[in-house]
């Protein structure tokens, strides 16, 4: 009798252990999957896996019978694509994904050019929010310049359990909050940044300049990897460029640093830069020697009728006394920010170096409401809990009722880089939400220095090695 007249019961009898095997196999995994998911509809898959491994009424691997070799050949890449696909899909969404740091916010614990494993499984996958996307991409198809998703469906934040919780000091991996709105044209700095800077009228009525103006879900939007700092709950404050938490000073991070003016009377070398670890990209030297008056920057004409070499770049601890034993070292100053440049951007004086203090939302935590801390809050009551938010006469009206208090429906972080002044991070842009977070980097397991050429760019010393939060 032919398989394909053969009824369900004399399938069944038809099948050999291998097949119950590689079914029985299939059947462990679906239910590890739907237990530690919750997510029922996966008891279809075991339908699916019977046919494939055991019935046989679709002829999955039908393919391979055919006389045809060319047929055959195509149909074998194709399969194997798919299932690849799939593959990749599944691993990167709830186990681990690569990630290449792209700045130097991080220096020096992660370098421009590191290649990440980034594990999700750390603090829990996220259930997918925006299930229809093509694999590897984040949100734009390279060379095709379109979307690598579709926007409908949506679904709910859910994290599944994992090893932990994020932890203070703790380097994360998260989706930039305040990529939600995006101009195309220009992402660098972010639609917030350039509203503040331009007004929403010239950025939305100028899309030869600006771009199409779009809209990213959640887990669409750029991933930024920092440092967390503050956890749900603490209070936070920055002191002359230190961090205090909870009334504490933590210990230092080795490998912080800062921006200083550099004086020097003669060049630094090629060697001593090197030694300290500063990249090409960080060499700045602000004037040209005889040409460019220092006067304003605070620098002394030199008797010749010439000025200093200034300097200005980030230092670690370690760098500022190498550079201060240099021959032609004059003086070294910090870069002092501009008041009122950081979030929530109301006249208070805040700045990277002196910031606060904040309280950083708790889940189910209530805090009270007035019109002077409102600026802090406003974001996560509009845009990451989606409620409608008013002032009116002087009352805080959320969703149409007047409110002098409000409960967080999630956890907020308090993220910043390592390279204090050459990071954007949540000084300038806030908390970040809990369904942001995406996963714990874990492993280098590639790195390229930027400065240099092949094959000595490649930085053997990083490949496969621990990333170390401390």
């Amino acid at each position: 009798m032919s398989s394909e007249k053969k009824t369900f019961k004399e399938r069944l009898q038809a099948a050999d252990k291998k097949q119950w095997a590689k079914f029985a196999f299939a059947v462990m995994i679906i239910l590890g999957f739907l237990i530690w998911s919750g997510a029922w509809w996966l008891l279809l898959l075991i339908l699916l896996a019977l046919d494939v491994y055991v019935t046989k009424f679709v002829p999955w691997d039908g393919w391979k019978n055919s006389s045809n070799e060319t047929f055959r050949t195509i149909a074998g890449w194709v399969d194997a694509i798919l299932f690849a696909l799939v593959a990749v899909y599944v691993i990167n969404l709830y186990f681990f994904q690569n990630y290449k740091i792209p700045s130097p916010s991080l220096e020096k614990t992660l370098k421009v050019g590191d290649f990440l494993f980034v594990s999700k499984m750390s603090y829990g996958p996220r259930c997918p929010m925006t299930p229809l996307s093509f694999p590897l991409a984040q949100h734009t198809l390279p060379k095709l310049d379109t979307k690598s998703y579709i926007d409908w469906p949506q679904w709910e934040y859910k994290r599944l359990k994992g090893f932990g919780t994020v932890k203070r000091n703790d380097i994360v991996v998260f989706n930039f909050p305040a990529g939600d709105t995006v101009a195309l044209k220009v992402q660098n700095p972010d639609y917030y940044t350039l509203v503040r800077a331009y007004g929403r009228e010239t950025i939305w009525n100028h899309p030869k300049e600006f771009g199409e103006i779009v809209r990213r879900p959640v887990d669409r939007r750029e991933n930024y990897v920092k440092r967390c700092v503050g956890l749900p709950g603490d209070s936070l404050q920055i002191v002359n460029g230190v961090v205090i938490v909870n009334g504490n000073q933590p210990e230092e991070i080795p490998g912080l640093q800062y921006n200083y003016f550099v004086e020097m009377s003669t060049p630094i070398s090629s060697k001593l830069f090197e030694k300290m670890e500063v990249s090409l990209s960080d060499r700045r030297l602000i004037n040209d020697y005889k040409r460019v008056d220092l006067s304003a920057w605070g620098y002394q004409q030199r008797e010749d009728g010439s000025w200093p070499y200034v300097y200005n770049m980030p230092l670690t601890k370690r760098a500022v006394e190498m550079i201060k034993k240099a021959d032609g070292f004059v003086s070294i100053r910090e870069e002092i920010a501009p008041s009122n440049d950081a979030f929530p951007y109301i006249d208070n004086g805040w700045t990277r170096d002196n910031y606060g203090p904040i309280w950083i939302p708790k889940k189910g935590a209530t805090t009270k409401l007035t019109l002077e801390n409102l600026p802090l809050y406003e974001q996560i009551i509009c845009n990451y809990e989606l409620n409608d938010l008013k002032v009116s006469d002087g009352k805080i009206l959320i969703n149409g009722k007047e409110a002098d208090s409000y409960t967080f429906k999630m956890d907020y972080y308090w993220m910043m880089g390592d390279n204090r002044h050459n990071s954007a991070d949540s000084r300038y842009w806030g908390f970040v939400p809990e369904d942001h977070i995406v996963g714990k980097p874990i492993c280098i397991w590639l790195s390229f220095d930027e400065d240099k050429k092949f094959p000595n760019n490649i930085r053997w010393d990083r490949m496969f090695t621990k990333v170390h939060a401390d």
